[in-house]
C-alpha cells in the first residue's frame, strides 16, 4: 500500500495501525537503499499521499477499507 502513489498515509494507518513515520521505517528497512531513495523522493509532499492535501474526495475508485 504504502507503495502505490494514491493510498494515502491515513489509510495505512487505518488499516494496520502503521503511521507514516513507521511506514517509512519499515520501507526503509525491507528496500533496497537506492528503491527507498526513489520511492522517498516520490511520495515527499504528493498530496495523494496525504487526505488533508488532497483536492479531490470523489470520483476515484477506493476500496471499502480506505
Amino acid at each position: 500500500m504504502a507503495w502505490e502513489d494514491r493510498t494515502p498515509f491515513e489509510a495505512i494507518t487505518s488499516q494496520y495501525g502503521l503511521k507514516e513515520k513507521e511506514v517509512i521505517k519499515l520501507m526503509r528497512k525491507q528496500m533496497k537503499p537506492s528503491s527507498f531513495r526513489m520511492w522517498r523522493k516520490r511520495v515527499s509532499d504528493r498530496a495523494t499521499k496525504h487526505l488533508y492535501k488532497r483536492g479531490f474526495s470523489t470520483g476515484r475508485f477506493k476500496a471499502k477499507h480506505q
